[in-house]
């Protein structure tokens, strides 16, 4: 059984922007049509020449095929520029052609052979997931937001959506589609266009994606020239549900997966009894998917006392380097017993199997014994707080139960950055 506990609330999921947002918008809203400067070292040009960039959160980009799939036993077929995220009806009448249009190899991030999908463009990409009658007030993201701008009397060049492939790792998305090129390009682009710098409003993973652009920029840019570039095309940045300290949600997705509120199947890791031996089930759909995409592990909680060393070379420099990702800690993280997070966010029950074996017998051990001596003893109860989380303890102690953490240890290792 598996509880996590929600220090700092995080929204992943593609709904309507938390509260907090709509005091962003209305700063936003305001500084775009301010003419006249303020002193003291801030901007000093006309405010309506500013530009709003978007970045959006995770699973809050439409995605589309790129490929020809056919289904079978199904009237619906996947074509080029088909709608795969999100598009419901073909979620629904042909699941299994979706997933294969959604996975990616969980080792190195690539799509499935017989199917591909790219991002969208544009601020339609990121308004509605599931555009409809029924469908798209369900899914609207940014829908509201562009129309409440359109009433203040914002310019049509005035937002810009950058969208993604939130699937991805930071260095995927670089790698594969040269996306932090494509985002300098853009706040370079509104510059020249508006004759003023951007406003950068991230929203929940987004915020991983701008700050990871920060630190790409410092190794494109020259060092002298670095904070000079900031200051030309960046006035302000505005984080809306940014998971600082990353987000429980994605426990649960690494576990047992996360539906978005659709009709795919989540299968909770749970104990049962089966033939007299401890086992569990760890699969499902949106297990199967979440688990292979390389961005959830980007949002694992951490500790603000822990740093893993040399992360951000470790991306840039090709995976290049030799040895593994090391996750390091200052002496507060000991002392403090205090992470950031209140409480361990991670409390699990791990079942004790007797009859000679230990607490964490592998999975082959058991299929070579002769399963009718052994059965469940008495659950063995662990906590563990952030830093056991992101440095992988968690999951090496339920590997034995869970062959999925050996995937997710090795995602972890290569994958994920922390900050």
């Amino acid at each position: 059984m598996i509880r996590t506990n929600s220090a700092l609330p995080m929204r992943v999921l593609p709904r309507r922007l938390v509260s907090v947002s709509f005091v962003v918008i209305l700063i936003l809203l305001l500084t775009l049509h301010k003419t006249s400067a303020n002193g003291g070292g801030e901007f000093s040009g006309d405010y309506s020449k500013l530009s709003g960039i978007i970045i959006p959160g995770f699973a809050s980009t439409q995605l589309r095929a790129w490929s020809i799939l056919d289904c079978p036993y199904s009237p619906l077929d996947f074509n080029p520029l088909d709608l795969v995220w999100l598009d419901s009806t073909k979620l629904l009448s042909a699941v299994n052609c979706w997933l294969k249009c959604m996975i990616l190899d969980p080792y190195n991030q690539t799509d499935h052979p017989e199917c591909k999908s790219r991002p969208d463009s544009g601020l339609s990409a990121i308004t509605e997931l599931d555009p409809g009658y029924i469908t798209g007030p369900l899914s609207s993201v940014w829908k509201e937001w562009i129309k409440w701008c359109i009433e203040f009397g914002i310019e049509a060049n005035a937002i810009v959506a950058v969208p993604y492939d939130w699937r991805l790792s930071p260095s995927k998305l670089e790698e594969r589609d040269l996306y932090f090129h494509k985002l300098k390009l853009t706040l370079e682009t509104a510059l020249k266009l508006r004759g003023g710098p951007s406003l950068v409003f991230a929203h929940s993973m987004g915020n991983n994606v701008f700050r990871y652009f920060l630190e790409w920029l410092k190794l494109e840019i020259a060092p002298k020239h670095y904070v000079q570039w900031l200051d030309e095309h960046i006035h302000a940045y505005f984080a809306v549900g940014s998971p600082f300290l990353g987000a429980t949600e994605i426990i649960k997705a690494a576990l047992s997966g996360l539906t978005f509120g659709l009709p795919v199947s989540e299968h909770e890791i749970f104990e049962k009894k089966v033939a007299l031996v401890c086992s569990l089930r760890y699969q499902g759909t949106a297990r199967l998917m979440s688990n292979s995409f390389g961005s959830t592990l980007w949002m694992m909680p951490f500790s603000k006392h822990c740093k893993g060393d040399n992360t951000y070379w470790k991306h840039f420099s090709g995976n290049t380097r030799k040895g593994h990702h090391t996750y390091q800690c200052d002496v507060q993280e000991f002392q403090l017993n205090y992470s950031g997070w209140p409480t361990n966010i991670v409390n699990v029950e791990i079942p004790s199997v007797r009859a000679g074996f230990g607490a964490y017998p592998s999975i082959s051990e058991i299929a070579d014994t002769n399963l009718s001596s052994m059965e469940c003893g008495l659950p063995t109860q662990l906590s563990f707080s952030a830093r056991e989380v992101s440095d992988g303890t968690f999951f090496k102690s339920i590997q034995d139960y869970d062959p999925e953490s050996e995937r997710l240890l090795y995602r972890l290792d290569k994958w994920v950055c922390s900050y």
